[in-house]
């Protein structure tokens, strides 16, 4: 890696300690968010209300500088109420598009499976082709479009299971779950994170996100490693009974996600643990089925136990 790429690489690593301390016991959790943002994916957080997951999302908006929106999902949201709508202007007399909050730069769809599938239906375009369709119109997203969903636990009351469609659009997902005692007690004793992210400052700009996607994708990925993701998604295929079946855009994800995860450590090429790390993040929520992440991580480990990793 040039010096260049090595700075910029350490911005993303700024970006991870410093979330690290607004967001206590979940470094994990947020250096799969970077790696997501670094791919150009977009990222679904499942878990129970109260743990963090806007916390995250506001965290990472303030350090890498992006302009925010937030849209709390609820089950009389409108499409509308999030691309945006035509508006009559009496002056011109002439209709012109007045943009919804989905044209931000990260934009965070709270709790969405709250909201009723036609609803939930009008992200798929966003997150596929970054960009809208109104009035047979084509209106583009902005440039770093980076979507953090939410969800709560399917089983909760009011709530409406994504379909696969969407799921499979999520280029990753992560689980935040509680933090420890410890921790906790730190965080009782502490400052409120409102007020911590108040005080965050931009350490990376829009420039230096596509430069990190340009470069990340430049990672070597070898034929082996390509090989044991196509078996994994063929072993979904003949193992209907046990796996969802998963597809190519699964792979494509794994790829994605890999070389990301092999930048941010270094490498300028995929390293059999940079694929490792990346397999429950971005397979968890394609095989979780409607029972949730957690159940999902476990499926992943049983196709492991029937494709291994060359080394």
């Amino acid at each position: 890696m040039s010096k260049l790429n090595s700075q910029l690489i350490q911005r993303f690593h700024d970006i991870i300690k410093r979330s690290s301390e607004v967001i206590l016991d979940k470094e994990n959790q947020i250096t799969n968010t970077v790696v997501c943002m670094i791919a150009r994916g977009h990222l679904l957080i499942e878990d129970e209300p109260g743990v963090g997951k806007t916390t995250l999302a506001q965290t990472i908006a303030k350090l890498t500088g992006l302009q925010q929106s937030r849209i709390q999902f609820t089950n009389d949201l409108l499409p509308a109420d999030i691309i945006g709508h035509m508006v009559f202007n009496q002056d011109k007399h002439e209709f012109y598009f007045k943009e919804g909050p989905l044209f931000s730069e990260l934009v965070l769809a709270d709790e969405l499976n709250r909201a009723n599938p036609k609803t939930q239906s009008a992200l798929l375009q966003a997150m596929e082709e970054s960009s809208v369709t109104v009035d047979r119109k084509t209106y583009s997203l902005a440039e770093n479009f980076f979507l953090i969903a939410t969800q709560n636990p399917k089983m909760q009351i009011g709530t409406y299971a994504l379909p696969e469609s969407q799921v499979d659009r999520f280029l990753m997902s992560i689980h935040l779950d509680y933090i420890s005692k410890e921790s906790e007690v730190k965080l009782l004793l502490g400052d409120n994170p409102r007020k911590l992210i108040d005080g965050l400052k931009p350490i990376i700009g829009k420039n230096d996100l596509l430069a990190a996607y340009k470069e990340s994708q430049s990672v070597h990925l070898d034929s082996k490693l390509a090989e044991f993701i196509a078996d994994l998604l063929q072993v979904t295929r003949t193992h209907q009974d046990q796996f969802q079946t998963l597809s190519t855009r699964a792979g494509l994800a794994l790829v994605q996600t890999s070389k990301a995860r092999a930048f941010l450590n270094g490498h300028d090429y995929v390293a059999p643990d940079d694929l490792l790390l990346s397999l429950k993040p971005v397979l968890a929520h394609r095989l979780a089925d409607q029972q949730g992440l957690p159940f999902g991580e476990q499926k992943v480990e049983e196709l492991l136990q029937l494709v291994q990793i060359p080394q």
